[in-house]
This record gives structure tokens, sequence and C-alpha cells, in this order.
């Protein structure tokens, strides 16, 4: 251990082995580190003292994170999601803008490290406010100094720019005890809290584009923002009032495009209750979609994450590869342990294998298992679901099996037939719609007349099966691969339309 002589005095304080290695890498900031564990050094009091190794220590890898818009060139585009008046005309701008210069995507500018330029004062005031939420909040009483410390005490929700806020929001909900029927209601305390921020601060599709987390003084100035802006402002005023909440997220869903963000609170009992900041109260959210998984934000390293385990291939799925999160899917959805056994031959380089969703036209890694002779097994995997087994590799997702259903008893079905047999398919639209006869044998159509639509079907990869343009009538392909899983696509689609399977000839979604 590192050893720190205070001044004036021959006491030493020694750093745990992973402050020692924190200190190191904060290299010219180091000092600033120092300064805020000499200050509880000299205060005697070792709960703070505790407190400060512990976001010291779970500081690697936290910083904020910026974004901008780049053509296929590198250039980088200015964009504003404020310029528009709404989200469609945020859309029109985008789908202007690629066609004078090629298709666009947002990419990671600029990192600054917590490590790098974060105060002694900053922490000292984050600590000093965390511990007086603890000690004069009637509901906070319950935490253990663990939940505490992962709860409450950390000072950003996300990848969001440095910024104080905790005497902003305990001054601003300071006696709202008062205003309670019972002031150690924890649920109670949060939905005050969550109706004022529903009074002032709304989510707004345009902010999809804006994918730099926003501060605490960016958001007070927009008053919108994106799942991940509500979240965080949601953390931000809670915790300062001693409330353990956090957010969980689904990186991708299992049966539509795109991704969510929720928070959820923790009760006495150990219990978590989600719900959504400024628009849900605990007690009455619910997912909208289905979930394959569902992960919650840490902010300490958890060692059981994929990106701390030893194995062959170096690169990870994006989402995979994050260092602070724990799964809690089964606290949401109903779970199964899966154990694929694979008939393909796997590279002798990779030893880590994944299931995959469908999501937004792409097979995206949504967990993992390692790969033990030519089985793994992914626990804790949403029912209901379809997936694909997959490797990654040079950054690519590549099929590893047949997708494949898990049923509600957890039971395998795969969607590839060996023996192929053909025939017609009768095909009403391109996502899922409720049922609507115009008469006793033909379903009404929801494809749009005059438009292109292109099927393919699964076999290792999507195989075109041709296209046909639509009438006001159902599209009816013809000698098609039974029993396979499909996908029916519009001309200069957004890719969002999902894959179904044929039973007793109709359209089942997945």
């Amino acid at each position: 251990m590192l050893k720190l002589i205070s001044e004036g005095s021959t006491d030493t304080i020694l750093f745990p082995k992973e402050v020692e290695k924190t200190l190191e890498l904060a290299s010219e900031n180091r000092s600033q580190l120092e300064d805020a564990i000499q200050y509880y050094s000299f205060l005697e009091d070792s709960l703070k003292m505790r407190a400060v190794f512990y976001l010291i220590e779970n500081m690697e890898g936290h910083g904020y994170v910026t974004y901008a818009l780049f053509d296929s060139t590198g250039n980088e585009i200015n964009f504003n999601v404020l310029d528009y008046p709404d989200y469609p005309s945020l859309l029109a701008s985008i789908d202007t803008l690629q066609s004078r210069h090629g298709e666009l995507n947002f990419k990671k500018v600029n990192t600054i490290h917590d490590l790098s330029v974060i105060s002694a004062d900053f922490l000292i005031d984050n600590i000093n406010y965390a511990f007086r939420a603890l000690e004069e909040k009637t509901w906070a009483k319950y935490l253990s100094f663990n939940q505490f410390c992962e709860y409450i005490l950390p000072y950003r929700g996300s990848n969001e720019p440095l910024e104080l806020w905790r005497e902003y929001f305990w001054k601003k909900y300071n006696g709202i005890e008062e205003r309670m029927s019972n002031p150690g209601d924890i649920i109670e305390a949060a939905k005050i809290i969550n109706e004022d921020i529903k009074s002032w601060f709304s989510f707004d599709s345009r902010f999809y584009y804006h994918p730099t987390d926003q501060g605490l003084s960016e958001m007070l100035r927009n008053r919108m923002g994106r799942c991940e802006d509500v979240t965080n402002l949601t953390i931000y005023a809670m915790r300062a009032n001693g409330l353990a909440v956090t957010s969980d997220y689904t990186p991708y869903w299992a049966n539509t495009g795109n991704n969510h963000a929720w928070n959820s609170i923790l009760l006495a009992d150990g219990k978590v209750v989600p719900f959504m900041g400024g628009e849900s109260n605990p007690g009455e959210y619910r997912l909208s979609e289905k979930a394959a998984k569902v992960y919650r934000k840490m902010f300490s390293e958890q060692k059981g994450n994929l990106f701390f385990q030893e194995r062959k291939q170096k690169c990870i799925p994006p989402w995979l590869s994050r260092k602070n999160y724990i799964d809690v899917t089964k606290d949401y959805v109903d779970v199964c342990d899966v154990t694929l056994t694979f008939d393909r031959e796997i590279p002798d380089s990779v030893d880590i294998a994944y299931l995959c969703v469908f999501n937004s036209g792409e097979w995206k890694a949504i967990h993992w298992g390692r790969i033990v002779g030519n089985r793994a097994i992914f626990n804790d995997m949403g029912a209901e679901i379809l997936y694909l087994p997959a490797l990654y590799i040079n950054e690519n997702i590549e099929p590893i099996g047949d997708p494949f259903l898990i049923d509600s008893n957890c039971l395998i079905r795969k969607l590839q037939k060996q023996d192929i047999e053909y025939a017609s398919i009768q095909l009403i639209s391109t996502n899922p719609v409720s049922p609507n006869n115009a008469n006793d044998d033909i379903e009404q159509s929801h494809l749009t007349p005059g438009r292109e639509y292109e099927l393919y079907y699964w076999r290792n990869k999507w195989n075109s099966l041709g296209k046909l343009v639509a009438d006001d009538k159902p599209l009816v392909f013809e000698d098609i691969p039974s029993g396979c899983l499909y996908w029916l696509v519009a001309a200069d689609s957004d890719r969002e339309e999902r894959p179904f399977t044929i039973i007793d000839d109709r359209q089942i979604w997945w």
C-alpha cells in the first residue's frame, strides 16, 4: 500500500490497492484526489474516508463523452436538434443532409476522463451532501453502507458533464416531509419529487439526435431530453434527497427497434420498483415492449462482466464491453437458462458465443456465454423471444446456428427445417397489426398500394425471395420455402420491419 503523510503530523493514510492504482492513473490530477483523501483524514471520519476511497477506486472509465454527426468522408456536420420544431421536420432534414453528404453517423469526438479533471472540492461537496441526506432523511435509514455507496453516493448518472447538483435539489425539495402522510415512506417521497419533475421536464424525440448526455445546467435550460437525460435528472433529484434511485435499461428491445432506459428505486426490503422519471411514478410503470435482457447501471466495476474475463478474442460487442452493469432481467420478465450445442465448426481463436435479438434491421448481441467443447450456456434469457446464436469476429456478427424461439416453458424451437417444402404465402403487413377481416376469406392489407416490397427468408443470412408491388389486397408470394423465418421490407424503408413466421396462414411476429 502507498502511504500519504498528513501535513504537520506523523500520521499516515494507507491506501487500498485499487486506490493506489487510480492515483497513478490520475497523473497530474493526482494531487486533487489526495487532497480529498487528506480532508477526511483530518476529520477522522472513517465512513467518509471509505466513501472517498470508493469513489476514487471506481473512477477509472467514468467521464464526459461527446459525440458529433459525420458524413462518410469524415467531415463533421453541424446539427442542432433545437433548430427543428418537431421530430418529423428533424427527420426530413436528416434525409436532405444524407442526400447531399451521403450516409451520416454519430461518432465519439472526445472523452474527458473524471480522473483527469475532477477536483477535491467537487468530491468533498458531493460526499458531504450525500451523507447529509443519509443522516437527515428518515427514509434513508434503511440503507446499508454498500447500498449507500452504489445508489446514493455516485456523482454522475452516465456520461454527462461533471456538475454539482446535490445542493440544488437538496434546497429545491427542502421540507417535502411536511407534505407527506408518512414521512418515512420511500415511495411517497419519490412520487412527490417525480410529480414536480413531470411539471417542467419532458421527453422529446428530437434528442435521439443529441447523443451527448446533457448535464444539469443544459437540462434546466432546455427542459427536455431523451430517456438518458430524464433518468439522469431523476437520479440527481432523488439521490440528493436520500432516495436510492438508479437506472435500468435494455440495450436492444427484442420485438421492435431502439433501446430504452428508465429508473428504479430500492426499497427497505431490498426489492426494486421500476418507474419512469418525469412520466410515471413507482408502482405505475410497465415495460412497453419485450426485453431479452435488462441491465442496471452501477458506479463500481463488476468483475463478473465479460470485460474482465479471460478470453481468446479481444474484441467485444459495444454494449457488452462495459464494466459497470449488473444483470437484473429476472426482476422484470420470466427467464430461462439456455444451453446450446453448436453443430458448426468453431474457430480455435474464439471461445465466447453470443445470443442476438433482431433490432432495427440487424442482429445485435445482447448476452454472452463461454464455449466449452461445442456448447455454451446463456443464463437468464427472456422467454417468448426470437434469438440468433452468433460469434463476434472482426467486429461483425457471424451466425453460428439457426434462429430459435424460447417459449414460456423454456423449450427451444428452431426456425429452420432440414427438408425444404414450398408453398405460397399471403402477407398483409411489415409489422404487427390487429386482425381486421374485410370478409370471411381475405384479410385486409396494411401495405401501401403502389409501393414495392421485398421478401427475405433466413438461411445463414437474409436471402431474397423476390419483389412485388402492393395493391389494395394482400401480397401473395408463390413457391416460397415453408417453415422459415421471414422478413418483408418496403423499398426505401428505415429497416424497422419485424421478422415473422407463418402459422395457419397468418403472419406471427417476433
